[in-house]
Formats: C-alpha cells, sequence, structure tokens
C-alpha cells in the first residue's frame, strides 16, 4: 500500500488540496483534519486535485459527502480536478458527476468558482 499525502495551496481565494497515493479507510482521517481546517477557518472555496491519487475507497468517498453540506451552506463548493480514468471511474459509477463539478483541469475549476454564468458542462470531465 502506497502512502497518503495532502498539499494544500491558495489561488485567488481558492484553496487546492492536492491528493497523493491511497485514500482508504486508514488515511481518510487525514482528509477529513485537511476539509476540518478549511472550514474551520471559513475557508469555502475548495478544489481537490486528483492528478496524483492512485486509488480512492468508499470510505475516501465518504469524507468528500461528510463536507459538502457544510461548505455549500456557507455559498462555497468543493470542486474535483486532474482524476485519472481509473480513479474517474470510481466516482463516475457511485454518481458524484451529479453532486460535484469535476474537471479536466485545476484551473478550469479555480475560474469556474468566479464565472457562475458559465455552462458546466462545457468543461467537466
Amino acid at each position: 500500500m502506497s502512502d497518503f499525502k495532502i498539499g494544500l495551496r491558495e489561488q485567488n481565494s481558492v484553496h487546492i488540496l492536492e491528493l497523493k497515493g491511497y485514500l482508504d479507510a486508514h488515511t481518510a482521517p487525514k482528509l477529513e483534519e485537511a476539509l476540518q481546517n478549511l472550514l474551520g477557518s471559513s475557508r469555502y472555496n475548495i478544489v481537490v486535485n486528483c492528478k496524483d491519487l492512485s486509488y480512492i475507497s468508499s470510505a475516501g468517498l465518504g469524507v468528500f459527502m461528510a463536507f459538502i453540506e457544510d461548505v455549500r451552506k456557507h455559498s462555497g463548493d468543493i470542486k474535483l480536478t486532474n482524476m485519472s480514468p481509473k480513479v474517474y471511474n470510481v466516482f463516475d459509477l457511485l454518481g458524484f458527476p451529479l453532486l460535484y463539478e469535476i474537471f479536466k483541469e485545476e484551473q478550469d475549476a479555480i475560474t469556474r468558482f468566479f464565472d457562475k454564468s458559465k455552462n458546466p458542462s462545457s468543461t467537466l470531465q
């Protein structure tokens, strides 16, 4: 099993979490903590870059579901980007594209926070 790491950076008041490795029941608490820290600091515009995410289990998916309501209640959102086909298939299988905007490129997700009139389907995965 691979390590799991989370990087955090900010661009234009959007907070970007970079996931790397395996996100499963053992590593999901790290993602929970990162999201709790953002919400605790009133940071609600979040992009999750999955470029280096090798694997995600149902426990990892559950973390996203646990936070989305609170984020949206504060007029924010969680947008997902840069998924490999393997990781995207897991999200797709469980209906996540109906609940979350998933973008091919990180910059498209960041831009989307500021261009609410844009048709999301034009930039989605």
